[in-house]
């Protein structure tokens, strides 16, 4: 019999005759309660109830095609349902008009506008901070940002940046311009999902002035495929065009080297100077090779006013004054003379100077030593300022290690004498501080209560090393000396430039780090049973299988058994004697629209192991979170080894980490033999992929999820058997096994009528099968090198080309000569309960469905085409799955999503870093109980109206 520690008992001690639970009932008829239930009950009583559901999937009810109006959000949304089908019948309510993408004229029309602020260089406040995007992770380039009391600055944006913002509470609305020092996936990452964002922010939106390098005309044009032109319209490039096409909005100076200044107001002056590699040999530099190093100037303020001294020269108070502190000269009111303000001001307060240099390889640094521009900013042999000198306070790098440890790139360092240098290239020191401190402190939380599917975030492993400054620049300098005075940028550290008193370093903000067993120590102050729980938690593993029911008398005869679910022995076939290097199912990204605090945006990582994985939907800061997972080594072995990526809808939480995951892998492999990178996604994908690609080779093939079909691989399986290479019209490629056109097919599978009308495929989109043949028979072989039988695309019911997918192993051999079925893994992307779907999930081994709303928000899902809890289990109980995950939850429920416990017996919830192994899903459901009452003193929390418009947007 399990061990149940007398802690863990008071949970199930006899309630109070007022509560009423359906499975706690006295004599004379005394009927089991469960484990689950008490456990899930014991949640705060401020948590909202679910509204019971009232429109249910129902899988077995005839109903003719209708149409009927609800009304989402303030708006008349039309609905239908599906008719019956051959072999069943279904219904389900979802929109119709945002499922063919023709809901943009519902919402009201914005039109964002740049902010104008007032301004007051006097009196103001200024600062420098590093916002410390990717310094655990490595995996972008860290933030800067320029404050000033009125007007904020941003140097840089890569994927993570919105989600740190929230972590720091730092406003992106505040933000009025947006510098890029290289165009690319590291530098840029984020834009898309932050533009998105502050568009959707209050009545009008927000907007943004983005200025870069000509090779930000690339990624406008990238971004223009999935973001409205009205949210990137303030973009400002300057300096040559890396192609003839590509010209840039500021005119190019006389010499490449020249200042380009972009903005200057009362209270700061910023310029670029363009890098590009030296001697490069060619014509023309290719895009992504030009990175900038950036100016900021403050005004030189004037000095203190001294009435004294204005009394003296026979001035009387009053308006005066004031002429004399604007900088004008005015007469004596007593005496014959002109007073001027230097007879009556202090000494004058200087403009503080700060550089961001971004450096990127050995050739940029010859061209920094040329730039003759910056001989004014250098002092003397000897670090003397001369008259002409105008003094840098500080020095922001970009540049990383490799590059600061060039002799050429220290000695520049030494020209500008005392200035303060800030190396925010990565360093090793920073691995082991969580820049995302919440999601740090709820990972350490479930590591606790269960270890088996929630293992150590990679920084804790770090956190014995005590990397030092001194080490992390021993270790970049290598034997060089070290020749200048600096110091290693940390998290959200900063350098303050007014008052210009306090003129300097400040580190007051610099997060401490996490200790792992002070979060435990609150954890047990918090809930003191979560000891016990976790304890009872690790026996599931213990092997004490054969004692799973546990019966309890107490003193009133009450009786408490488990459900008869958490009794059961049988297991589906495949998988007896299964490996635990067969499969991981690794949840990156949980959360839903956009990032939060707590959860990241969609992705899935396929492990398996040393077959190679795959990424199923690849959301903003997917790679970060691959890195939290397994580590910065760890990770870029997954990205080597990746085999396939597969999106499932063109929305921004579903693919905008693709370009850096597919950036970072044409790195690591670079020099080494390798295959492009199989992409599947919907065509609109492939319309961004192509124009980024512009910008910096992905390495990568594209296959459109239509290709991937069931019907579409029927076909090319029949082409294979007759050799043919599917290039004619005549040909087997355009055939499926029932010698119908797949022309017909595309024509009629979502014809009007038909149960999917026109939701798969836009009237007019050319389709080509023949295209796509080479690369189906890669993704073939890559599919036997991984171990899989099958992938297989459906389409779902959300937006235009939304698609669902289907992975299916191989069958194995035991040791006895045994035939296995390989494991099925449904992943639902966004949809609504439909009969695709269903159809799918039959028989699946685990079904990762969507679950953004609870069940009482039924409307909301239908308007939004999205599905609620109970809708999810349904889908899953309907198909016969052995295992449901529930994942893509609103942002609204912060850590834990509002359920019904009582309808979760297959099912568990999904969290951030959730690492499922295949052999230990007959565990799954058990542990949700116990992950009920770790967050117990949680609730949901309802959206701000602007931030409610934002996710029905993006989602």
């Amino acid at each position: 019999m399990p061990y149940i520690s007398p802690n863990l008992r008071l949970l199930f001690s006899p309630l109070k005759p007022a509560l009423s639970f359906s499975l706690f009932i006295s004599k004379p008829n005394p009927k089991p309660f469960s484990l689950f239930t008490l456990l899930a009950s014991s949640s705060s009583s401020k948590r909202p109830r679910s509204v019971p559901y009232r429109d249910s999937l129902n899988l077995g009810r005839r109903n003719s095609s209708t149409f009927r109006e609800r009304k989402g959000r303030g708006r008349e949304v039309a609905m239908e349902e599906t008719a019956k089908e051959s072999g069943g019948s279904s219904s389900f309510g979802f929109n119709k008009r945002r499922a063919e993408g023709q809901d943009k004229s519902d919402r009201p029309k914005k039109n964002p506008q740049l902010k104008e602020r007032k301004l007051n260089p006097t009196n103001t406040i200024a600062y420098v901070q590093i916002l410390g995007t990717g310094m655990d992770t490595q995996d972008t380039s860290p933030s800067v940002l320029l404050f000033f009391d009125k007007q904020r600055f941003l140097f840089n944006a890569g994927e993570g940046l919105q989600r740190f913002c929230t972590e720091h509470k730092i406003k992106l609305s505040k933000i009025d311009h947006i510098f890029l020092s290289r165009v690319c996936s590291e530098t840029a990452g984020g834009l898309p999902g932050l533009l998105l964002t502050l568009a959707d922010m209050g009545e009008e939106g927000h907007s943004v002035k983005i200025w870069g390098p000509s090779d930000l005309n690339f990624l406008v044009g990238a971004m223009k495929s999935f973001i409205p032109h009205a949210t990137i319209v303030h973009t400002q490039s300057f300096g040559p065009a890396p192609t003839s096409d590509a010209v840039a909005d500021v005119p190019a100076p006389n010499k490449a080297t020249d200042h380009i200044v972009l903005f200057k107001d009362e209270v700061v002056k910023i310029s670029a100077i363009l890098l590009q590699p030296h001697c490069s040999g060619q014509s023309q530099i290719k895009p992504g090779e030009m990175s900038v190093l950036y100016i900021c100037e403050l005004p030189e303020l004037m000095g203190k006013f001294d009435p004294k001294k204005a009394a003296a020269l026979g001035l009387k108070a009053g308006p005066k004054y004031r002429e004399l502190q604007h900088g004008k000269s005015v007469k004596s009111d007593r005496l014959d003379i002109m007073v001027h303000p230097s007879d009556v001001m202090g000494p004058p307060v200087p403009g503080p100077i700060v550089f961001l240099v971004d450096c990127p390889t050995e050739s940029h640094v010859q061209e920094l030593l040329s730039i003759e521009c910056l001989n004014g900013y250098y002092t003397d042999g000897s670090g003397h300022l001369t008259e002409s000198t105008k003094t840098v306070n500080c020095i922001i790098h970009l540049s990383p290690a490799s590059v600061v440890s060039n002799p050429n790139y220290q000695k520049w360092m030494k020209k500008f004498g005392s200035a303060q240098h800030i190396m925010a290239g990565h360093e090793k020191k920073n691995l082991e501080v969580p820049i995302l401190k919440s999601s740090a402190r709820i990972a350490a939380r479930l590591n606790y209560l269960c270890p088996q599917f929630f293992p150590a975030p990679a920084f804790w492993s770090l956190q014995h090393l005590n990397y030092s400054a001194s080490d992390a620049i021993a270790s970049s300098e290598g034997p060089t000396s070290k020749i200048c005075e600096s110091i290693s940028a940390e998290n959200l550290l900063k350098f303050t430039l007014r008052p210009y008193a306090q003129l300097g370093l400040d580190r007051s903000h610099i997060p401490t780090l996490i200790d792992q067993s002070q979060v435990i120590d609150e954890l047990h102050s918090e809930i003191p049973e979560i000891a016990d729980a976790a304890q009872h938690v690790r026996q599931f593993w213990h092997g004490l299988q054969e004692t799973r029911e546990l019966l309890t008398t107490s003193n009133d005869n009450r009786v408490m058994i488990e459900e008869s679910w958490l009794t059961e022995n049988t297991l589906p076939s495949c998988l007896e004697n299964i490996r635990r290097d067969d499969l991981e199912i690794v949840l990156l990204g949980t959360g839903s629209s956009q990032p939060s605090k707590y959860r990241n945006v969609s992705s899935v990582y396929i492990n398996l192991y040393s077959k190679g994985s795959l990424l199923l939907d690849c959301g903003e800061g997917t790679l970060g979170q691959l890195k939290r997972r397994y580590g910065v080594d760890g990770a870029d072995n997954a990205i080597r080894n990746l085999k396939c990526i597969w999106i499932s809808h063109i929305h921004a939480d579903h693919h905008t980490g693709v370009a850096r995951v597919l950036a970072l892998r044409r790195d690591l492999l670079r020099g080494v033999p390798h295959e492009p990178l199989l992409v599947v996604g919907p065509q609109q994908l492939k319309r961004y992929l192509g124009a980024y690609q512009r910008l910096e080779d992905l390495d990568m093939q594209f296959l459109d999820c239509r290709n991937t079909t069931k019907a579409s691989w029927d076909t090319f399986e029949s082409d294979e058997e007759s050799n043919n290479d599917g290039s004619s019209p005549e040909s087997p490629i355009h055939l499926n096994v029932n010698n119908e056109s797949m022309q017909d097919i595309n024509g009629t599978l979502f014809a009007r009528g038909s149960r999917m009308q026109s939701y798969w495929r836009q009237p007019g989109s050319p389709f080509d099968h023949s295209a796509a043949y080479p690369f189906l028979k890669s993704l073939k072989k890559v599919l036997h090198e991984a171990g899989l039988e099958a992938l297989i695309s459906f389409p779902v019911v959300h937006c235009p080309q939304a698609f669902g997918i289907v992975l299916k192993a191989a069958e194995r051999i035991n040791s006895v000569g045994k035939v296995i079925p390989g494991w099925k893994i449904v992943y639902s992307g966004d949809t609504r309960p439909c009969p695709e779907l269903v159809d799918a999930s039959r028989g699946a081994t685990v079904l990762i469905h969507e679950a953004t709303f609870e069940d009482g928000l039924v409307e909301e899902a239908i308007a939004r085409n999205h599905s609620t809890t109970k809708e999810a289990i349904e889908v899953g109980n309907s198909a016969g799955a052995y295992r449901i995950i529930l994942t893509h939850f609103s942002q609204r429920y912060p850590k834990i999503p509002v359920f019904d416990e009582t309808q979760m017996h297959t099912t568990c919830i999904a969290f951030d870093m959730m690492s499922i192994n295949i052999a230990d899903l007959p565990v799954l459901p058990k542990v949700l109980p116990y992950l009920k009452l770790l967050f117990r003193n949680e609730m949901a929390v309802d959206e701000p109206d602007d931030l409610i418009d934002a996710l029905g947007v993006a989602s």
